[in-house]
């Protein structure tokens, strides 16, 4: 691994620090401060639909600023986010706890992107495996995110906004390591190369295949990740044991990456995404089976798994589906779908769990998961014609 792609992990890493911490907190502080049980997640549906509103926009600072003042934008702005939920914690101002989550949306849609910049600072033959490598760093999320906010949440008088705090010095390191990264200047459409319309891009079987796979994958983990903290209460378990089990999810949402560009390019993208599909079936399953706390360790586990085939898999397929001129609108058209997607799962993780309980969240997450595999196999079968007409060509 070279050095740039290094240092493009470890902030991959802080990012899902920022993140699993917010996934461990922010339900419990909405929770306590919400008017409403069933706003509990309104906290972390701001973060995402801040991510899908923001992601047009980060589209156009990555053009015209390019990757690393875009990227170190993002940063600044979780600097400020994470500052402004500390004070929404300690002020018992749910609102701004939401406004201060949709801002912090604009570093989620800048940092979502280092997958795709990871693809530019390596040969082209190893792109699956640099998309693969920067998704790797998401373990340091999955081990420092759930004990950073259990050692720091009791660090200021109120409950959790020593948490908050503590992501300024997390966004900081990654604001130092992205001063050690030079990206290639993002491709510009000219006269000679203008691009395709986006509308044309997005028809595309590959197009829409790369974008259900990512969006609907990320959002049945989001859905279940979400009132994952909130179910365990319901059901007893205590914070610690929560966190342990969002710390085992995230390591099988990223552990896998080590290895999951290479089989990709083993047995091709199409099988890898459908294994990710069985996984989330086999979540689904053990969630529905019991409520102690392995059930929950082997569910989120396993969910996690078929996140990370799912999201890799969509992510390099999406690669395939437009040409250098075209990356940033693509790029921004599916993390705009995904943030929507899990803007919606947010809202109704916490709907569904403090109405309907874990079981029925469950179960409605069998038609996404569906809609998934139905996806998959009509590319396949796209594809199949595709070669049987090009055989018939040349014959």
């Amino acid at each position: 691994m070279n050095l740039p792609l290094l240092l493009l992990t470890l902030c991959q890493g802080l990012f899902l620090t920022n993140n699993v911490t917010f996934i461990a907190i922010n339900g419990l502080v909405g929770l306590a401060l919400a008017p409403s049980a069933w706003m509990a997640t309104l906290p972390v549906a701001g973060y995402v639909a801040g991510g899908a509103m923001f992601a047009p926009l980060v589209a156009r600072h990555q053009r015209t600023w390019g990757r690393r003042r875009s990227f170190q934008a993002g940063l600044c702005v979780a600097m400020m986010s994470s500052a402004l939920c500390a004070w929404a914690a300690v002020s018992r101002n749910f609102p701004l706890l939401v406004a201060a989550t949709v801002l912090a949306g604009y570093y989620n849609a800048n940092a979502g992107l280092y997958r795709f910049a990871a693809t530019e600072i390596v040969a082209p033959e190893f792109k699956e495996r640099a998309i693969s490598w920067v998704l790797a760093g998401g373990i340091l999320g999955a081990v420092v995110g759930p004990n950073l906010a259990s050692a720091t949440r009791e660090l200021l008088p109120v409950a959790f906004a020593g948490a908050y705090a503590s992501l300024v010095v997390v966004a900081l390191l990654a604001l130092a390591a992205l001063s050690f990264i030079d990206f290639p200047p993002v491709a510009q459409a000219s006269a000679a190369q203008p691009g395709r319309p986006l509308r044309e891009i997005v028809r595309q079987p590959v197009f829409v295949v790369a974008v259900v796979g990512c969006a609907f994958g990320y959002g049945v983990m989001n859905l279940l990740m979400a009132a994952t903290p909130i179910a365990m209460a319901q059901c007893a378990h205590p914070f610690d044991r929560a966190a342990l089990v969002l710390e085992w999810h995230v390591l099988g949402m990223f552990v896998p990456s080590f290895f999951t560009g290479s089989l990709i390019r083993r047995v091709g993208v199409l099988p890898v995404m459908a294994a990710g599909v069985v996984l989330n079936a086999v979540c689904i399953a053990v969630a529905l089976s019991g409520v102690e706390l392995m059930h929950f360790v082997l569910a989120l586990t396993t969910l996690g798994v078929g996140w990370n085939f799912l999201y890799v898999g969509g992510t390099t397929l999406l690669t395939q589906a437009y040409r250098p001129e075209e990356k940033t609108q693509a790029q921004a058209a599916m993390d705009t779908t995904v943030f929507a997607v899990m803007t919606l799962t947010s809202v109704g993780s916490g709907a569904l769990i403090t109405t309907s309980g874990w079981t029925w969240l469950n179960l409605g997450s069998v038609l996404p998961v569906a809609a998934i595999a139905v996806a998959l196999a009509w590319l396949a079968r796209v594809r199949r014609v595709a070669a049987a007409r090009q055989a018939r060509g040349t014959a």
